[in-house]
């Protein structure tokens, strides 16, 4: 999440017409507090039932940790780029992720 965070101003736009969710099956008072000390931009939602993991198949079969995935989703409410795995460590996927932010939102 650290390097989510480091590059959210430029992947992002600094936030500007983006929402950003983490889902993750931890507790949320577990997320809040994590995501509070390490000065997260993005909102944290708890799947402990892990219905949004399984429904968007980031759950592998009899696992508990989902895997890394990203869904841009466009402002017809579509999802509009995937990217499985997410490699959080590469920069070339960020600058992926940033085109298709930009793409989502309208923007050239």
């Amino acid at each position: 999440m650290n390097a989510y965070r480091d590059q959210y101003a430029q992947t992002f736009s600094g936030g500007r017409g983006v929402t950003i969710l983490a889902i993750s099956a931890d507790p949320d008072t577990t997320q809040a507090n994590w995501a509070r000390e390490a000065g997260y931009p993005m909102t944290f939602v708890s799947d402990t039932a892990k219905v949004a993991g399984r429904a968007y198949a980031v759950l592998p079969a009899g696992g508990s940790v989902f895997q890394r995935v990203v869904f841009v989703v466009g402002k017809d409410g579509r999802v509009a780029h995937v990217m499985r795995p997410f490699r959080e460590l590469v920069q070339d996927s960020y600058d992926e992720l940033a085109d298709a932010v930009r793409k989502a939102a309208g923007a050239r």
